[in-house]
């Protein structure tokens, strides 16, 4: 069981990195969308109220700082969110 965990953590960690800087057109193509105040401090894909670009945010959970992830997973991880946060 461990051996899985530690797999499922890896392969999301691959699949956050891959996504990088996200274009529009790859949110369509890929059907993702912004999840809110998960993103760990510098790993957000784009600006945010308080930071200039992509890897920038200063703290874990960043309430306006977003990953890409597919649709329909966001609301399933704790603490994300398609809004962002104050």
């Amino acid at each position: 069981m461990r051996n899985m965990a530690r797999t499922m953590t890896v392969s999301a960690a691959a699949f956050v990195m891959a996504v990088g800087a996200v274009s529009p057109a790859v949110f369509a193509q890929a059907e993702m969308e912004k999840c809110y105040g998960i993103a760990a401090a510098g790993k957000n894909d784009c600006a945010t109220a308080t930071s200039s670009c992509a890897g920038t945010s200063k703290v874990d959970r960043q309430g306006d700082a977003f990953i890409a992830v597919p649709k329909g997973t966001c609301t399933k991880i704790s603490g994300g969110s398609l809004e962002p946060k104050t």
